[in-house]
């Protein structure tokens, strides 16, 4: 295995981030960095396991101490990285994966830890319109609002090292992959 990075991947809503992470998390090279977040648990949702659930006064005593590599408020909730979870995983000699958003993924590029930034692209603005309302999570103004995001982010693509076009989780996991070597 080359050496071990932050494989950061980013890209609008919608897109298929977690479905390529989960992609690569199947190879043992890879191991997730657990999110912070300030929003409630959803569902099945553990803490420490899925994401770190946080209030938001401990989670601006994070901040304060430094303990993120990136922290951003994103659609009205606080989301960051824990910087002792990517250290730790980067020294048992693995990828430490980060799905974070395009704002995250500015500043983890900033930082001293060694990374790659992938920007994960939709097939096309229709295609991501149709995942969006195909998730039944979210009324047409909400999607909207989505849709005029990601443009914006996907005219930043070209600040990433990477650019995959998740035409199908397989393939945009292998391009990933490939670009770590």
């Amino acid at each position: 295995m080359s050496q071990p990075r932050l494989a950061v991947v980013s890209g609008p809503s919608g897109v298929g981030k977690t479905t390529v992470c989960t992609q690569l998390l199947r190879r043992r090279e890879f191991e997730r960095v657990v999110t912070a977040t300030t929003r409630a648990a959803r569902g099945q949702e553990r803490h420490g396991e899925d994401y770190f659930f946080l209030t938001e006064a401990v989670f601006q005593t994070w901040i304060d101490e430094g303990r993120f590599l990136e922290w951003a408020d994103v659609y009205g909730q606080r989301y960051g990285s824990p910087r002792s979870q990517a250290e730790q995983i980067l020294a048992a000699g693995r990828h430490a994966l980060l799905n974070i958003d395009v704002q995250g993924a500015a500043s983890i590029r900033a930082g001293s830890l060694p990374c790659i930034t992938v920007f994960l692209l939709p097939p096309s603005l229709e295609e991501l319109e149709a995942r969006l309302r195909s998730r039944g999570t979210d009324d047409d103004a909400t999607v909207a609002r989505r849709l005029a995001v990601a443009r914006a982010e996907m005219e930043r693509a070209d600040e990433f090292d990477v650019r995959v076009v998740n035409t199908t989780p397989e393939r945009a996991a292998d391009e990933i992959a490939a670009a770590l070597r």
